[in-house]
């Protein structure tokens, strides 16, 4: 498999491993990813999840040089059977994801760093959109949802329509992504941000998603029921009582 799978103090860390081909898509890395991911979802050792890549890109994308096959239906079960599962997977992954930006993420690759909750980019990483304006298709992996979310409706179409690289100062700049940090503190960065997430409920932090995610496309009682209903559940998880019995302690302290 066309990834690096490993676990270290409660932290798992997958890391796209084609650097050859600056870590661009095909069904081995895809099939390698899908796997990590289903094994770090069930691991109770496992409480975040960094997602990177080796060597100098973050993912180009697809490989069209030996990847993707150039059909209608070649496409479409691509993305039907894994590309767009690898997303979903991630986008439901139950414990908290963190996304190290080492290189350029082009095209899907750009779906696939925003599918993780918090991204952190190397300064010398960009994003770029070649879709359109290279090869008269849209964006996909989820950009066309997860972009204009991130950073507003004009943005989005600019940078998708005329695929400018967006630099990663811009990109933090913007609020495409948490922070920009010298290529040499970006995974280590990305890894300290995964170990204070993972101290935290997950169940919470999954809620906390779902409610944001939600929030786009709901009115505001909605809404509030919402929160309302999620809090009922959440308020007798341990989580809370430790979090006010903690609370309360250092108050008395």
């Amino acid at each position: 498999m066309a990834v690096i799978y490993e676990v270290s103090e409660g932290i798992a860390t997958l890391t796209l491993d084609r650097p050859d081909r600056l870590n661009a898509f095909n069904d081995d890395l895809v099939r390698g990813a899908l796997k990590a991911i289903a094994e770090a979802r069930v691991d109770p050792a496992v409480k975040a999840l960094v997602l990177t890549g080796n060597g100098r890109g973050f993912c180009a994308g697809a490989d069209l040089a030996g990847g993707l096959a150039p059909t209608g239906e070649g496409v479409n079960a691509a993305m039907r059977d894994l590309y767009n599962p690898l997303i979903l997977a991630i986008d439901d992954f139950p414990k908290p994801t963190v996304a190290a930006i080492n290189g350029v993420a082009a095209g899907a690759g750009v779906g696939l760093a925003l599918s993780c909750d918090i991204a952190v980019a190397a300064r010398s990483a960009s994003f770029v959109l070649t879709f359109g304006p290279q090869l008269g298709l849209v964006p996909d992996l989820g950009v066309t949802w997860f972009l204009p979310r991130a950073i507003g409706r004009g943005r989005a179409r600019a940078l998708a329509l005329l695929g400018d690289k967006l630099p990663a100062e811009k990109a933090a700049e913007w609020g495409l992504v948490w922070t920009c940090v010298d290529d040499a503190e970006c995974l280590s960065t990305a890894r300290a941000l995964a170990t204070r997430l993972g101290r935290g409920s997950a169940e919470a932090f999954f809620e906390i998603r779902r409610l944001m995610d939600r929030a786009e496309t709901s009115d505001l009682a909605s809404q509030l029921d919402a929160e309302r209903e999620t809090q009922i559940g959440l308020i007798v998880k341990p989580a809370f009582m430790e979090g006010v019995r903690a609370f309360l302690a250092k108050k008395a302290g």
